[in-house]
């Protein structure tokens, strides 16, 4: 997903090139046992909320404990279907057609999938 641009810089008569990664969403897609899903960039599962609301996490407290959410920083650029929303404790948060996601603390390796479905409420965000 992330690329690199490449930017060129004349310093003392000499040609520099600079490579510069953008920055854009630690999104990924992956197939598991539930079709496609949604990843992050080290292959762990991505969640909605069903309590949530467009652009706005519901998921504070106790509950961002136990569902992590993916985190975005300032540097960060929404693109496309991929926003950034803040948080009510002022975090930044990725989201998805602006559905806020989350990680689920049980799951330990890549491809685990053990948060689909807890609680009747938590899915797992796909395309």
């Amino acid at each position: 997903m992330p690329s690199n641009k490449m930017f060129s810089k004349t310093l003392l008569g000499l040609t520099f090139a600079i490579s510069l990664p953008l920055l854009a969403a630690p999104i990924q897609t992956a197939d598991s046992a539930e079709g496609e899903i949604f990843t992050n960039e080290a292959g762990m599962s991505l969640y909605v909320f069903e309590k949530d609301q467009a652009g706005v996490s519901n998921c504070n407290d106790q509950c961002a404990d136990n569902w992590p959410p993916l985190m975005a920083t300032d540097k960060d650029k929404a693109e496309g279907d991929y926003g950034i929303i803040k948080r009510a404790d002022g975090v930044l948060q990725w989201s998805y057609k602006e559905q806020p996601l989350y990680l689920w603390k049980d799951d330990k390796a890549a491809g685990d999938v053990f948060g689909d479905g807890k609680f009747d409420v938590w899915h797992l965000a796909k395309p």
